[in-house]
Formats: structure tokens, C-alpha cells, sequence
């Protein structure tokens, strides 16, 4: 049975597919759509269906239909890469992931340009997630060198490494609630 040549309708019900369960931003899907085209060439190679078609012409011809395909998900508001940002930004700065990290994961998901605010109480906020982790500072009892060379690695300065270390208990898991809030 030869497999259907996919087309701007099944990138489409195959992009929404991949919405519906996963955050994604435009490179990302575009990235997810292309492997699922390779994928399907690779299939249809295997089964030796060429009937004398040029392959690699038709999944390149396939691909094209990608940004068609986005664009209409974008205009649609289903794919928006500054809402993706956003969203993943406060949950990685909960977990204790420095502004650095939040941006350096985000370049590593195709987003250009993040808008993300240079918050100096969030910064800190997230170091003490970070600490509460890595049971540092007013958490616990790890050397105070390590958690700063671990910190500094994570991305943070060495001035807000230095001041949530040096917070109370009391007053780190004042700035943790108050980034939940």
C-alpha cells in the first residue's frame, strides 16, 4: 500500500497534533515538521515506491509547505514564540535558573529575542531556589565555595550568589513564595 505524499493539510493536522500536547516555538515545529517529512522519505525509500520520481525533489517540495504552515498557526495565536518565552522564563526562574540560563535555553529553542526583564529581585529570588535545591546557603550545609563555583556555572553574578547566601532562612523562603505568587 504506498504510503500518501504529505501535504499543507496533513503538516497542518500534524503541526496542531504536536501543539496540543507540546509547548513549542515557530523553529522548534518547523524543526518537528521537516523530521517528520525525512521520516517519511526515508519509509517510502525503503519500500522502493519511487516510481521514478526524484525523491529528495519531493521531499524538498514538501518542506516548502513548513512555513505556510506556521504562518497560518501564528495568525491563528496557536503559535506565539513571545508567549512560549514568558511562560518558560517564570517557570525556569522558579526552579532556580539564573536570567543567563533562561536566555541561553530559550536561544537554544529558536527564540531571537526574549523579552525578559533584568529583575535584580527575581534574579535573587531564583538564586534561592537554587540554593533551596543544591541545600545551600539557608537551606543547608554545602560548602559555601562550592555552591558559589555552582552558581556562577548556573549563571548568576557573583554579587546575588553572595547575597542569597547570605539571606536567613526566613527571608529566602519569603523571596521563593513571593516569585510563586
Amino acid at each position: 500500500m504506498p504510503r500518501k505524499v504529505p501535504d499543507a493539510a496533513s503538516l497542518y493536522e500534524a503541526a496542531t497534533n504536536h501543539m496540543a500536547r507540546y509547548a513549542a516555538t515557530e523553529a522548534g515545529l518547523a524543526r518537528v515538521l521537516a523530521r517528520q517529512i525525512d521520516r517519511w522519505g526515508q519509509k517510502r525509500a525503503a519500500e522502493h515506491e519511487e516510481d521514478g520520481q526524484d525523491l529528495p525533489g519531493l521531499i524538498l517540495r514538501i518542506k516548502a509547505e513548513i512555513p505556510a504552515v506556521l504562518a497560518r498557526l501564528k495568525d491563528l495565536g496557536i503559535l506565539n514564540d513571545a508567549a512560549f518565552a514568558t511562560s518558560r522564563a517564570k517557570r525556569l526562574t522558579r526552579a532556580g535558573k539564573s536570567r543567563r540560563a533562561t536566555l541561553a535555553h530559550l536561544a537554544a529553542k529558536g527564540v531571537s529575542s526574549p523579552d525578559l526583564p533584568d529583575d535584580p529581585q527575581s534574579e535573587l529570588a531564583a538564586a534561592c531556589a537554587y540554593l533551596r535545591r543544591r541545600h545551600g546557603g539557608p537551606f543547608g550545609d554545602a560548602p559555601a565555595d562550592k555552591i558559589l563555583a555552582a552558581m556562577a556555572r548556573g549563571g548568576f553574578s557573583q554579587s546575588i550568589a553572595r547575597r542569597a547566601l547570605a539571606l536567613t532562612f526566613e527571608e529566602a523562603v519569603a523571596l521563593i513564595e513571593r516569585l510563586r505568587g
